[in-house]
């Protein structure tokens, strides 16, 4: 239990002697923790040394002894509860993360890798032959036009119809996967 506050030990914490204001915190404090825990503050031993900080800059200015010093010190930490309270009203309350609860998921980056391929497989599995090897060429090998055409042992004019060909026919199955997509949206019920 601390020592209870002086006339003596607040004469001298006017003076700022490091002891003095070491009694008077240790008198003053334990209370002061209470009465945050007892308002509901979240960190009463932070709140304290706010108070203690403000009490020992204004310790000079404080009339009535000791019982002036207790008065000002509990009329801080009041404006502290306030403060704290206000505070806590404008931030929003934080919600604590359970995983158990936590029903979001997402493919994995192999998941969606491994998918897309499948997909741009079946997409091309919709071509010709040639369409198929030509944009595998092209866009996969990264070969210019001569190059393709003579791995094919096709014209660089073949290769080009080939090509565009293949890019129309992905083109509609496209337009017609997202047709059909967006057809399943309006038939569902709202």
């Amino acid at each position: 239990m601390a020592d209870p506050l002086t006339e003596p030990m607040v004469s001298a914490a006017r003076k700022n002697d490091p002891a003095a204001l070491r009694a008077v915190y240790e008198s003053l404090a334990p209370a002061v923790v209470g009465y945050f825990r007892s308002k509901g503050c979240q960190d009463p031993e932070a709140l304290t040394q706010d108070v203690f900080l403000t009490v020992f800059s204004r310790i000079s200015t404080v009339r009535g002894g000791a019982a002036g010093l207790r008065t000002f010190a509990f009329s801080v930490a009041h404006a502290r509860v306030v403060d704290d309270h206000r505070r806590r009203e404008r931030q929003p309350s934080p919600a604590p993360y359970d995983p158990q609860l936590d029903t979001r998921s997402s493919d994995s980056a192999e998941d969606t890798v491994l998918h897309s391929g499948l997909v741009a497989a079946q997409m091309l599995d919709g071509l010709t032959p040639g369409q198929r090897e030509v944009l595998l060429l092209r866009i996969v090998a990264d070969l210019s036009l001569e190059e393709s055409a003579e791995i094919m042992g096709k014209t660089v004019n073949t290769v080009k119809q080939l090509q565009r060909r293949a890019l129309l026919a992905l083109r509609e199955q496209i337009a017609g996967k997202e047709a059909t997509e967006d057809g399943q949206h309006v038939q569902q019920p709202q």
